[in-house]
């Protein structure tokens, strides 16, 4: 159900994407070594060891630069810097292998970037192959990684498919040639074309494409031509995101601010955009992801076992995501930990064995409390608030709630929230009233990418 344009402009604020609660901005920064090495040998213990772990690997070089791009990066055409990249992580992964009390069981690797295949396949497999070496691979376990189209080679899709990968997601944004050289994502259909095929040549069992909207210059004629491409070549997944506007943190973006749609303009493009999806057989798994009816993640949300973090949704159940890398970040259900984003002094840290974590949170009793009700909400459309919680909400919250249920967004039943068809495109601002970390800092000066 599209949402109005009364609508849009109403709810069309600054929102949390929820990968985490509390979110980055509203973490206490409450972590010191001890506390991260505690934290995490208590969750290996009572789950990790059992469930098994998920690694997430941040390999942040790209060798040219997206201007939409608000990730991790650095630019560069020297690809020395790989050797020693590489050799830090290992530190790091060897540095949470003498906390666990037994061979870890890897329940999924994700790689992402930057341009994870900006490293040479040979130096990838050495990366993954000491990793998985040391660790038990569950029968169950999910590869995957992030690939650029234009340099993602046979070898790389060989290379990591011998160690189990058969997951890809392609960075395509869009094909039009005037919004790619507006964003600098320059790469021809033909490209994308060869790596799909290249992937399913070597076994890759799902394919996914990631699309932006609201990028300049695009029209919906620009779009219906994109999906047209997309239909040809067919993936199995496609996550079809919100173009995060924030120049003030990402200055390349102020280069095309005045070539964007406007709102009105831009919700247009995802109702048009969603509703070829559906024609095309996808379904609406949530949040700007859409998956074929044969993939295990819509397989996953029809049987209520869908889950979010920071990757987004997944199918896996390990509650212990480890990052691994400059800026990646660690979700161990207990607390969180993000790593210093400057490549050097992450690197710096390693060699001195120190751990190279800037920022965490150790979640509360109500923090868990919480995130459930968040991740049911995202992962389900519908929460039963615990009532110590839900007498915790402000008045304004609960106000807010009510008007979204005559705005058609929620239905109301005491503590339970159900989100309606019509609320499923603004989850994000619906997720907001539960959010009691944001409640008690409305007053500080968090920016986050508005919620359409």
């Amino acid at each position: 159900m599209s949402i109005s344009s009364t609508l849009i402009k109403k709810y069309n604020i600054p929102a949390p994407r929820y990968t985490s609660y509390p979110s980055v901005p509203l973490w206490e920064n409450n972590l010191i070594a001890q506390t991260w090495e505690d934290l995490v040998r208590l969750a290996f213990r009572n789950f990790g060891s059992k469930e098994g772990i998920s690694l997430y690997i941040h390999l942040p070089f790209c060798e040219s630069l997206c201007t939409y791009c608000s990730c991790t990066k650095r630019i560069t055409k020297n690809h020395s810097v790989e050797r020693s990249y590489i050799d830090a992580v290992l530190t790091e992964w060897n540095k949470y292998l003498a906390l666990f009390d037994k061979k870890p069981k890897l329940a999924g690797i994700h790689l992402g970037g930057g341009t994870p295949t900006f490293f040479a396949p040979e130096a990838l497999h050495n990366l993954l192959s000491s990793i998985i070496s040391s660790s038990e691979v569950l029968d169950h376990a999910e590869f995957s990684f992030e690939g650029h189209p234009n340099n993602t080679t046979a070898e790389h899709l060989s290379g990591l498919a011998s160690l189990g990968f058969d997951r890809v997601s392609y960075g395509i944004q869009d094909f039009d040639e005037q919004v790619q050289q507006a964003i600098h994502r320059i790469q021809p259909v033909e490209k994308v074309r060869v790596a799909t095929e290249n992937a399913r040549k070597y076994g890759y069992s799902s394919i996914n494409f990631d699309l932006i909207y609201g990028l300049p210059h695009q029209t919906i004629a620009t779009m219906k031509a994109t999906f047209e491409e997309v239909a040809k070549l067919a993936p199995d997944r496609i996550a079809f995101y919100s173009y995060a506007h924030l120049p003030t943190a990402f200055p390349a973006q102020k280069s095309f601010e005045n070539h964007l749609p406007n709102q009105d303009e831009k919700r247009a493009l995802y109702e048009f955009g969603k509703k070829i999806l559906l024609n095309l057989g996808y379904e609406d798994i949530g949040m700007d992801h859409f998956a074929k009816l044969s993939d295990p993640l819509h397989q996953a949300k029809r049987e209520g076992k869908l889950h979010r973090n920071f990757m987004g949704y997944t199918t896996l159940p390990a509650k212990m995501l480890i990052g691994l890398g400059a800026s990646s970040i660690s979700d161990i259900h207990l607390g969180y930990a993000q790593n210093e984003k400057n490549i050097n002094i992450y690197q710096e840290s390693l060699v001195k064995s120190q751990w190279p974590i800037t920022k965490g949170h150790v979640l509360t009793e109500e923090d868990l409390a919480v995130k459930d009700c968040i991740l049911d909400l995202i992962c389900s459309y519908e929460t039963v608030m615990p009532i110590s919680l839900w007498e915790r909400l402000g008045d304004q919250n609960l106000w807010n709630l009510k008007e979204m249920e005559c705005d058609g967004l929620v239905k109301m039943s005491g503590n339970r929230i159900s989100v309606t068809n019509q609320g499923i495109g603004l989850v994000r601002n619906i997720c907001m009233q539960l959010d009691l970390r944001l409640m008690e800092n409305q007053a500080s000066s968090i920016r986050f990418s508005n919620a359409i």
